[in-house]
């Protein structure tokens, strides 16, 4: 049985993305990648984890609104994780690139990208391509064709504007996966196939996105020729606030 499409364009509530209720504070600094430290409301400082692996320009500044989530795994060394900030315009940002896939895995299974329609099936972390890379999902649907979908998360704004761009620092990652993807659409297949880069906007600020040719303009021409080939390109944002993320709508991708 194919995911169930929804009728109604609202948004879709990811429920248990947090697992605990997140507490606020300060942002002091993020330091080393993947450490922050947080000055909580109750006045208590804290180091939490920060779960991202690029350089968050405009996402860590001090003093912007940090939203923490507490955790009792005694394996762990750091009790909290970043999750969320907010900067001084109150956008919201979602810090934690580790809940991209979940949300759009939410969103594919309740049918909310309409652009990806009637999947009876969803794998995840696949293996394909020439470089033994793993597709994030590989979608299977009602007419047996394939979607192989790469994620990437967005948080990156443009100074006194809305577009978004990715990456935020040179990302050879993100250079194979362009690679991969054109990969699939070149080899042959006996079943319809479909190549599709997602970007998933995790700050209220940004409402188009655009590949960051300042930053990496390697990445920016991989990404010009993977859509002369086929390649397709989606971009949606989110709304976010301290108790969920809900997938809103699509936005226009440019070059």
């Amino acid at each position: 049985m194919p995911f169930p499409a929804q009728t109604i364009p609202s948004p879709a509530l990811f429920t248990g993305l947090f697992k605990r209720p997140l507490l606020k504070g300060k942002l002091i600094a993020r330091y080393k990648r993947f450490f922050a430290d947080v000055e909580l409301d109750t006045g208590e400082i804290i180091t939490a984890h920060c779960p991202n692996t690029g350089k968050m320009t405009g996402c860590a500044e001090p003093g912007f609104t940090a939203w923490v989530q507490p955790n009792d795994d005694p394996k762990r060394k750091l009790k909290y994780t970043l999750e969320l900030v907010q900067n001084t315009q109150e956008e919201w940002i979602g810090v934690n690139t580790h809940r991209a896939n979940n949300i759009v895995k939410a969103a594919l299974q309740q049918g909310l990208i309409t652009s990806l329609p009637n999947i009876s099936d969803i794998d995840c972390e696949v293996k394909y391509g020439k470089e033994q890379s793993k597709i994030d999902f590989l979608l299977t649907h009602t007419d047996d064709s394939l979607t192989y979908l790469e994620v990437k998360s967005v948080t990156l704004q443009a100074p006194q504007s809305s577009l978004g761009y990715f990456p935020d620092t040179i990302s050879t990652r993100a250079h194979k996966h362009c690679r991969e993807l054109m990969h699939v659409l070149d080899r042959p297949s006996n079943l319809p196939q479909r190549a599709v880069m997602l970007y998933l906007v995790q700050h209220t600020g940004i409402s188009q996105v655009s590949p960051a040719t300042h930053i990496d303009s390697t990445y920016a021409q991989l990404v010009a020729e993977a859509k002369s080939l086929g390649v397709e390109f989606l971009a949606y944002n989110c709304k976010i606030n301290q108790e969920n993320i809900l997938i809103n709508q699509e936005l226009n991708f440019i070059m």
